[in-house]
């Protein structure tokens, strides 16, 4: 098992992640992407939406604002529901969230429970606590030149109900038949109390979320339909191990307000199991609520039978964050003296490196920059490299994961083969250029 902190040091070092504007010393729960990051967080949501969106027929895309009117979060239930479990340490005045001090507790618990476990705070080690009070966790600001009241707004905490507000919009439009999803991906901002574990739990995210739009009698079975495609995105397109994979059935004090029955999948990280992806039956919750505050109807009517309803909802929802330290985690291996990142070729940042044997021999770097030219070309996906020996080229390109390294040398002047390298095995094979 891979440890968190030799995953966040290979981040930094190979330029996938840094902490977020790092040099002015950095902002608690913010992160940045580098150019590798960037790339394998592209093709993380690439891969989500070919396998969500584009290769299925009941499911369209949408992307609304970030910022919404405020009457979104009050119909909700965000402004007064949306909150963690807050203590204070008397000592120290460290602020953390009390559920996450004590094994085993929920968002439930109480002041009571927190007390009786005896918790030292994790800064100064005394037991000194105030009272747990609720936080809310929205992120609050004002729109226009006047910071009063009216003009309240708030940076949006999920991407979904950016769907509820446009499903009518939708429905209107194009009038898909029943069921179908709306799929959003984008930035949701949470004033986390106490952001930890690298790129567990940030102040700023982006997220994946589908509501897929059903029958009300239909919604166990489509349920049931979306657990398996969750299993089937994770193993067989992000490569995740099935055994680390793990369901956790909600019990009802522990799911969100919205929720009338949850899955979390579970995932084995390096510091432990968190939640990896969501599966929520939201019910009508939503739409009812969009129709009673905005007082325009929320039903859909058959197209076949004439019945007017409101459809119910199942919500299949994931953190890109979440995922990406799943996916590094999972590939992230060393062996015999060299850290390899074991990354799915399509989610590798580079299907290829190409070389020079040696970068002083004109007649090897230009035959080089033909073969780069020719697949950079056909697979899009390839980087050069020809800085230092062919041994520190290797290991470089193991650490960022790319899958094959091509290397031209005096041989390939004579009889156009090059000398291939795969990752995992580190074997080494001639091939003619134009088999690669």
């Amino acid at each position: 098992m891979s440890k968190l902190e030799d995953i966040v040091s290979l981040c930094k070092r190979r330029g996938f992640i840094f902490p977020g504007s790092d040099v002015y010393g950095g902002m608690a729960g913010t992160w940045d992407f580098g150019p590798l990051g960037v790339s394998l967080k592209r093709k993380i949501m690439d891969a989500w939406w070919h396998f969500w969106v584009d290769q299925r027929d009941d499911m369209y895309g949408v992307d609304a604002a970030i910022l919404m009117n405020p009457k979104t979060w009050v119909a909700s239930g965000h402004v007064a529901t949306f909150a963690d479990p807050l203590v204070e340490c008397k000592e120290c005045h460290g602020r953390f969230r009390a559920d996450k001090l004590v094994n085993g507790a929920t968002e439930s618990i109480s002041t009571e429970e927190f007390l009786a476990a005896k918790v030292k705070c994790p800064t100064c080690k005394k037991e000194n606590w105030s009272e747990i009070k609720k936080f809310n966790m929205m992120f609050q600001t004002h729109v226009g030149p006047v910071e009063d009241d009216s003009a309240i707004a708030y940076l949006r905490p999920e991407t979904a109900q950016g769907i509820f507000t446009n499903y009518r919009n939708v429905v209107d439009t194009i009038y898909p038949g029943l069921p179908f999803g709306l799929a959003q991906q984008g930035k949701a901002f949470r004033n986390e109390i106490s952001p930890r574990d690298f790129i567990l739990r940030d102040r700023e995210c982006s997220q994946m979320e589908i509501e897929y739009f059903v029958r009300p009698e239909d919604w166990e079975t489509e349920f049931e339909k979306m657990r398996q495609l969750q299993h089937q995105f994770l193993e067989d397109v992000m490569g995740l191990p099935a055994e680390k994979i793990h369901d956790l059935e909600v019990p009802p004090e522990d799911r969100a307000h919205y929720s009338k029955r949850t899955i979390d999948m579970m995932f084995d990280y390096p510091n432990g199991e968190e939640e990896l992806m969501g599966l929520v039956y939201r019910a009508d919750f939503d739409l009812m609520n969009v129709q009673r505050e905005s007082g325009k109807s929320m039903e859909y009517r058959d197209k076949n039978t004439g019945e007017s309803f409101v459809p119910h909802v199942i919500e299949p929802s994931i953190g890109v964050e979440r995922l990406f330290l799943a996916v590094l985690s999972s590939a992230y291996a060393e062996e015999e003296g060299r850290i390899v990142l074991k990354l799915p070729e399509n989610l590798a940042p580079y299907n290829y490196c190409v070389s020079p044997l040696l970068k002083n021999k004109p007649e090897l770097v230009k035959k080089a920059r033909e073969v780069y030219e020719l697949l950079k070309q056909k697979y899009t996906f390839v980087t050069w490299d020809d800085s230092g020996n062919i041994g520190k080229r290797y290991k470089k390109q193991d650490e960022i994961g790319t899958p094959k390294c091509v290397v031209i040398d005096f041989e390939t002047l004579e009889d156009g083969s090059v000398t291939v390298r795969d990752r995992d095995t580190t074997e080494q094979v001639r091939l003619k250029i134009e088999a690669l």
